[in-house]
């Protein structure tokens, strides 16, 4: 019995880390984009009224 329960707390740290892992590379995903968007926002440029008229 000892055996499995050793498995089951391997299996439970497995999974744990590999969510970690995931959020990890999400919120760095999310961090690049954020950071490519502002990249081409910037380079875009802004027309503010005055330049429209």
């Amino acid at each position: 019995m000892i055996g499995l329960a050793a498995g089951s707390s391997e299996l439970i740290e497995h999974l744990l880390l590999d969510s970690v892992l995931k959020i990890v590379i999400v919120v760095a995903a999310l961090g690049l984009l954020a950071l490519g968007m502002t990249l081409i926002w910037r380079r875009a440029g802004r027309r503010s009224r005055d330049d429209r008229e």
